[in-house]
């Protein structure tokens, strides 16, 4: 094990070769090789000074029980953003990159108190209504139908290709999306994700929430979105709105992660390569790695101390964001080596106390349902490219690979009939400029019409 005062190098890029005493989490040094830049931090301590964004401060802890204590006392370290001295003060830039997900929202994630247990007892309630077997079906029809896309050009991309769409897909299932809706909501949130025109797709998909709201208080069903509205908690439509893009917005991007970071394990990692892809345990092993090691959303839960605080040998102001580094945290020296293999549950990727997240069990069962059925109807697939030459998405709070490229022997698509359309474009042309407002040629729409057939 090594000692903090080992660590004497910092990485490339880092902000103290310049003798700067806050750690830049953002720019592609970061996304390139984070774990020298925790080992870094651990340098001052349970926690660090570091950088967000340009212009946005933070603490970040980076201790295992360090961050256990910040997340297990809501009455210390508050999460309701509107305590934010810095941006209440205007020391914030408003156009910052890092705003739309520190910003306060109506919903579990940014609330403290009574209104955090009202609305997260309408999420957790609802979420249990979630037939298992159903979802299990529909998984298993979104996986197959994302394949079929592909299957027969002997090679893809599994982040941009499947990893990316599946959980949109399955969630629009869940919350009762029809066609056109689905099509949209797909739009803005692969914009959101992708920076591809954000504004235009944050725009798409606030009408496309309102319209889903109105759409299920004329006509409930047997959906999340009903089950949230007839909650006794009596949720506004605003209140809808926000709990739907927590939930949608929320939980698609980690699962992708998830998906592509095990399936890069599963097909490059020595300690994997060497079984045989389809067995169960194989690939709830890769998972765990990767929550244990490579955990989707690498840094947040973001907190603000009621008031000054002296905790983690540093005195913390009251009003300025501290986070957790799920990913340091877990990979802590103090933490016991045979921590991955004692226990599946130790690690904090899905946090813990009362933020804890609420859909970890189904989060995982998709995660598990789509790498098994990839590995199984392509059973020779392999990376398509040396892994030490794959990138991650820049970004302070998540892990994120560019792309997964692999190739496998072409499938035979043996359900569509010659000459039908599967009602998506194939080749190397973008979900984006497939769809319009009108749904044609989009994934949701697509999926359905295959589904018809």
């Amino acid at each position: 094990m090594q000692s903090h005062s080992e660590f004497t190098s910092p990485p490339p890029g880092c902000p103290a070769h310049a003798g700067g005493e806050r750690v830049a989490l953002h720019g592609m040094e970061f996304a390139a090789a984070p774990d020298a830049f925790y080992d870094l931090m651990r340098q001052y301590g349970p926690s660090a000074p570091v950088e967000l964004a340009p212009g946005v401060e933070a603490e970040l802890v980076t201790e295992y029980g360090a961050a256990l204590h910040l997340l297990q006392n809501p009455d210390t370290f508050a999460r309701d953003p509107r305590r934010w001295r810095a941006l209440n003060e205007g020391r914030v830039p408003l156009d910052s990159p890092v705003l739309p997900m520190m910003m306060h929202r109506p919903n579990p994630m940014f609330s403290d108190g009574a209104t955090h247990l009202r609305l997260r007892q309408a999420v957790t309630d609802s979420l249990s209504r979630i037939d298992m077997h159903r979802m299990n079906g529909h998984v298993n029809r979104v996986a197959a139908y994302l394949i079929e896309q592909f299957s027969s050009r002997g090679k893809a991309d599994l982040v941009t290709d499947y990893a990316q769409w599946l959980p949109l897909l399955v969630f629009n299932d869940l919350f009762g999306c029809p066609a056109e809706i689905g099509d949209r909501l797909i739009f803005g949130f692969s914009g959101i994700f992708d920076g591809v025109d954000a504004e235009k797709a944050n725009e798409v998909l606030t009408e496309s929430f309102f319209e889903l709201v109105a759409l299920k208080r004329a006509n409930p069903g047997d959906d999340v979105t009903s089950w949230l509205m007839q909650h006794q908690a009596d949720l506004s439509d605003e209140e809808m709105i926000h709990q739907l893009v927590l939930l949608i917005g929320a939980g698609a991007e980690p699962m992708q992660n998830i998906i592509a970071s095990a399936l890069r394990l599963l097909l490059a990692d020595e300690r994997y390569t060497g079984g045989q892809h389809s067995a169960g345990l194989l690939v709830e092993d890769a998972i765990n790695d990767v929550l244990w090691n490579s955990p989707p959303i690498a840094n947040y839960a973001v907190h603000y101390p009621v008031h000054d605080v002296e905790v983690f040998g540093r005195t913390l102001p009251g009003g300025a964001p501290v986070l957790v580094s799920f990913a340091a945290a877990n990979t802590d020296p103090n933490v016991s080596l045979g921590r991955q293999t004692l226990s599946k549950r130790a690690h904090l990727a899905w946090g813990a106390g009362p933020h804890a997240c609420p859909a970890k069990d189904a989060a995982l069962l998709i995660s598990i349902l789509a790498i098994e059925k990839l590995l199984n109807v392509l059973p020779d697939i392999e990376l398509a490219v040396a892994e030490e030459s794959l990138t991650y998405r820049p970004g302070p709070f998540h892990r994120a690979l560019n792309g997964l490229p692999a190739r496998f022997t072409p499938v035979r698509d043996e359900r569509r009939p010659a000459g039908r359309s599967s009602g998506v474009t194939s080749g190397n042309t973008s979900p984006q400029e497939n769809q319009g407002k009108s749904g044609k040629g989009s994934w949701w729409s697509g999926f359905l019409s295959w589904w018809k057939v």
